[in-house]
């Protein structure tokens, strides 16, 4: 690698925690290869936040030990000239990498490097291992430490580690899967890289726009900056990509605390927005099936349309179908699965006291001649049904839905009715949100899907909201 950079800079940050905004750098550790040979650098760093007692006890550097250590303004001329021309190799490198940018990035100056994760590298160059934490590097090519956790301990650790993949692999293979790292994607020309070395690590959604402005693309992401950059590969793109590619002109991104909050706003933007590229058709309404029961204890199914009744409150719904055959085909297959009586199901009309064809083909068990009750029947049919049930609204009014991020932020998705209204970040950006609403929201199919697959895991906070609304009426009458 020496022979393309002129240095190789393993480094490695100890921090007061993983927020780039609040967190701040306690030391830095740089093993610095030449061609002339290795130097050393490390020093410790004033974050100007208190380091928390965990973070303490990991490092072994406390308050004390930075309260006379120089700023990072007082140390960034000097890392600056060390990084010139060299190859940024660190483990988890975006931490680190993001760190340091985001530091420079305060002070007005864009830190651009070439940036190299042992962790990919050990990953490419091992694909069998399952563990590639630095613990599990040291143990497994018995690299030395005396120190663990502290920067250029650990940064010296990656040097050793480097001189041992060296040795143990093929000089092509070490090469190519450097270079694969090292690979620049192919952007379009209208964006900057600057612009795409900003997209974080974590959830969101993003929107490209072409000339005069006008949506292309809307898209998700558990991480926004390899989500984005697979838009635009090193190698062969895909048609489409290719063909986004040449039309892009500018790209905007909002962060999310979790994967439900980028689904939730995606749907919303899509459907605000109309993007050239999104090809999935706007719905016209929806259907599902609805049990009407009679008297002697029977049940039919009777196919209705979201615009005469709501979904939202409406009781013995089952399934939801973007169109009329579909709904119909759901329940054909349903019944021919259940053998259950296509008469009774309503879907195939039969003279007084004949059969089915479904009976005669001894997929349905009599209850079109009576020989099934039609209370079994209806049993059955509900039974049947009861995977596609339609959950009614559980609350009287709106909730807010909180999703919280791994390192604390929390977003507020406002929903009534199955139906997301906004998602806030304070407290008054929640009622701003419910006065917006003039009348109780229509039922939104995909909203439902989304939330009843992501509230049966867990790990959402529900809090209603309908009466802290009433009382707040009360207070400001």
């Amino acid at each position: 690698m020496l022979d393309r950079f002129s240095k190789l800079l393993f480094i490695d940050l100890e921090t007061t925690g993983a927020n780039l905004a609040k967190d701040g750098i306690t030391e830095i550790g740089i093993v610095e290869v030449t061609s002339e040979g290795v130097q050393r650098w490390s020093t410790l760093v004033n974050p100007q936040v208190p380091i928390p007692p965990f973070v303490q006890q990991l490092t072994g550097i406390d308050d004390a030990m930075v309260a006379d250590a120089p700023t990072f303004d007082r140390v960034m001329d000097e890392l600056q000239q060390r990084l010139q021309g060299s190859l940024f190799i660190a483990h988890n490198a975006r931490f680190d990498y993001g760190f340091l940018r985001h530091a420079y990035k305060r002070h007005g100056i864009q830190l651009r490097c070439d940036v190299l994760c042992t962790v990919k590298l050990s990953r490419k160059l091992y694909p069998l291992e399952i563990r590639h934490s630095l613990d599990a590097l040291v143990e497994r090519h018995a690299l030395k430490s005396d120190t663990r956790h502290r920067a250029l301990a650990d940064a010296d650790l990656l040097w050793q580690l480097w001189r041992k993949l060296e040795a143990a692999m093929p000089v092509d293979r070490m090469r190519d899967a450097i270079e694969l790292q090292l690979a620049k994607p192919n952007l379009p020309v209208a964006l900057e890289s600057e612009q795409l070395d900003d997209l974080p690590d974590g959830a969101g959604v993003y929107v490209f726009y072409g000339e005069h402005d006008v949506p292309l693309y809307v898209g998700r992401a558990s991480n926004l900056r390899q989500r984005v950059l697979a838009h635009f590969p090193a190698g062969r793109a895909t048609y489409k990509d290719a063909q986004l590619a040449r039309q892009v002109r500018r790209l905007e991104w909002r962060e999310t605390a979790g994967d439900v909050g980028a689904h939730l706003q995606q749907l919303a933007m899509n459907r605000a927005l109309r993007p050239v590229h999104e090809t999935r058709p706007q719905e016209d309404g929806v259907w599902s099936w609805r049990l009407r029961r009679d008297a002697a204890g029977g049940a039919t199914p009777e196919l209705v349309h979201d615009s005469d009744i709501d979904f939202g409150t409406a009781p013995d719904l089952f399934g939801l179908y973007p169109t009329r055959e579909k709904a119909e085909s759901a329940l054909r297959s349903l019944a021919e699965k259940n053998a259950l009586c296509l008469k009774l199901t309503h879907l195939e009309t039969v003279a007084p006291g004949k059969p089915c064809s479904g009976y005669r083909a001894r997929r349905c068990t009599g209850a079109c001649i009576g020989i099934e009750t039609s209370q079994r029947h209806a049993l059955r049919l509900e039974h049947a049904l009861s995977g596609v049930r339609v959950e009614p609204w559980p609350y009287r009014g709106p909730a807010a839905i909180i999703e919280t991020a791994s390192d604390g932020r929390q977003d507020v998705h406002i929903v009534d009715n199955w139906s997301y209204l906004g998602t806030a970040r304070a407290e008054d950006e929640i009622w701003h949100l419910l006065d917006e609403t003039a009348s109780r929201p229509r039922f939104d199919a995909d909203v439902y899907r989304l939330l009843q697959r992501a509230l049966a895991k867990g790990k959402l906070r529900v809090r209603p909201l309908a009466a802290e609304a009433q009382r707040a009426a009360l207070q400001s009458g």
